[in-house]
Parts: C-alpha cells; structure tokens; sequence
C-alpha cells in the first residue's frame, strides 16, 4: 500500500520547480537567457517602485536644523538671577570680535531655549571649556534675566 500522502504535483514537477528556484537565488542562469533577463527586470522594477510602496522615511530636513540638544542648562543661582549654559563648540566661531560673538550668542540662546524666547537676558560671560590638547569642548555662556 502507497503513502498517505500523496503531493498534488508529480514529483518531476517538483524537482524542476525546485531546480528554477535553487538557480534564481544564486543568480545561476547565463546572460542573454529569458529567466536572466527576467530577473534582471524584476530587480529593477523593485528598486524603481519600492519607494512608492515602502515608505523609507528619509526625507531631508527643510528647515534651520534643531540646535536645542546642543544646548543645556548647567547651573543657576537665584541670587544674581544668572544660568550658565552648556553650549555645544560648533555653534560658536571663536574667532570673531568679543561684541559680535556675544550678539551671535544672545541670538542661538533665544532661538533654541524655551525660557529665553522672550529675548529679555543679557549675555553676561563666555568661557571656552577646553581640552587637554587646546581644542574647545563648549562654552559655558551666563546669562543675566
């Protein structure tokens, strides 16, 4: 007596299903040939409509980029009504004038720090927090409410 199952296609049907298969995944089929040529339209086609089915979310940022992270509270004293922040060395020039340097300051400080939109502090001191070698770290800047 046979199995008791039985496969709904004869089993040449499966080898030879097997066999396009095994030859597909390692990209086994000679230039010029119609599977190749298949092949090579359906990579194609996949790369072309992907974006418009799969949503990759990369696009670029419109916009002046968000500057907030690089920008936090250290201390405040209550006294003075002074904060010294922590403000990332990429957003400063160093180079430029002490008044232009401290204008350029007052300025990133009011736009990125919720508490200083108003625009009403003064920027009191700059102090460039450096490393071993001289480079700057950040600038821990004290600002005056």
């Amino acid at each position: 007596m046979g199995s008791l199952w039985t496969p709904c296609l004869p089993t040449n049907n499966m080898h030879a299903i097997w066999r396009v298969i095994v030859r597909t995944v390692f990209w086994s089929y000679e230039r010029g040939t119609w599977p190749y040529d298949i092949a090579v339209a359906a990579i194609i086609l996949f790369v072309m409509l992907s974006p418009y089915v799969i949503h990759f979310n990369d696009q670029p940022q419109v916009g002046p980029t968000p500057h907030g992270t690089r920008i936090e509270p250290i201390s405040e004293d209550s006294a003075q009504r002074t904060r010294t922040y922590r403000v990332d060395a990429a957003l400063l020039v160093s180079a430029r004038p002490k008044p232009e340097i401290a204008l350029e300051t007052h300025d990133i400080l009011r736009k990125n720090v919720s508490e200083l939109k108003d625009g009403r502090f003064e920027v009191v001191q700059i102090d460039p927090i450096r490393e071993d070698d001289g480079a700057v770290l950040y600038y821990a800047v004290t600002v005056k409410k």
